[in-house]
């Protein structure tokens, strides 16, 4: 693994301060209604990206997740300009201001979405890493769920599958706590969500998932044993998110006692504490990084607020192959 050094730590500590922000700032645009449907973010869980990139190879490993989605493809080299642009349905977007919130697509950077189908993207994760084994590329797949995305029919042909065949791919579940607005303990007879590997005799292990450094350590021995050919990794990444299943979450379902106690083990204060601990930073020079990360989530909010919205033909376009719609009636 690459080495972790008083560099990974302040860039760490950036990078995840300024996805907090950058979605606090999509909260509150949301309630001035600049973005609009659903809108689910991922405060409390920034540790889980930090780490698995920090294990990744960003040159050819790729990356597939749910609707919980705006942060990682900036952290996979997107630019967060155009992924606030995306969220405000601008054409300027990701998708040309066509995908929204749940839908962040970014191939370039290898970034496969963003799906709103709970588990529709566990086999789809599979499918890229069988590409790659197909076509005797050197990459991996990090394919990301959630809790409740376990219980779907979906993972465990993909497992069966993915065993089978010995495809390289990491399969990544961020259990923090709750599918939307039910806990784990509500939808099976266990909680120990790794021991679902155990069936495949896949690999499979729980995860601290609020320390970056133990990420980075797992996601490093999952990865490299994907890349040697000896198969997948089932990760249970125990972490917690700050914010509702969605804007619209009332959070009925847990107390606020409850978040407050998680919230002291907020992973961005830890990685601040580690810093000022080992002496790697001053509060002066932590006040600039502050300072960086405010004026870069203020320039991508400028750039969604002034960019234009994509023309009505586009995403005709998008729809239709043939040019001359032949089904759409003159009215639209």
């Amino acid at each position: 693994m690459k080495k972790i050094t008083k560099k990974t730590y302040l860039d760490w500590y950036e990078n995840m301060l300024f996805w907090r922000k950058f979605e606090d700032k999509l909260a509150q645009v949301y309630i001035n209604q600049k973005v609009r449907g659903f809108l689910h973010l991922y405060n409390g869980q920034e540790a889980v990206l930090a780490g698995a990139l920090h294990a990744m190879d960003l040159s050819k490993d790729r990356m597939i997740t749910a609707y919980r989605n705006h942060v990682q493809p900036i952290g996979m080299g997107t630019d967060p300009k155009k992924v606030m642009a995306e969220l405000y349905g601008k054409g300027t977007g990701t998708s040309q201001g066509l995908g929204g919130s749940m839908h962040i697509f970014d191939k370039k950077n290898r970034f496969y979405g963003g799906h709103g189908i709970v588990g529709g993207q566990i086999p789809l994760g599979a499918g890229l890493a069988f590409a790659d084994k197909y076509f005797e590329r050197d990459s991996v797949t990090l394919t990301y769920m959630g809790d409740g995305a376990v219980r779907q029919g979906s993972l465990h042909e993909t497992f069966n599958l993915a065993m089978l065949w010995k495809l390289p791919v990491v399969f990544c579940c961020e259990n923090n706590g709750y599918a939307m607005g039910t806990s784990v303990a509500r939808t099976a007879n266990h909680t120990d969500i790794w021991k679902l590997g155990l069936g495949y005799e896949m690999p499979c292990k729980p995860v601290d998932g609020m320390k970056p450094e133990v990420v980075a350590k797992e996601m490093d021995e999952a990865i490299k044993r994907a890349r040697r050919g000896d198969g997948p990794t089932f990760l249970e990444l125990r972490t917690y998110r700050y914010r509702g299943h969605s804007m619209s979450d009332a959070q009925h379902y847990r107390t606020k006692e409850e978040v407050a106690k998680k919230q002291e083990e907020d992973p961005i204060t830890y990685v601040l504490h580690q810093i000022y601990e080992n002496k790697w930073a001053t509060e002066a020079e932590i006040k600039k990084i502050d300072q960086r990360v405010k004026d870069l989530v203020d320039e991508c909010e400028k750039f969604a607020e002034d960019s234009p919205y994509p023309e009505k033909n586009v995403m005709f376009d998008a729809v239709y192959e043939q040019e001359d719609y032949p089904f759409l009636s003159d009215k639209l």
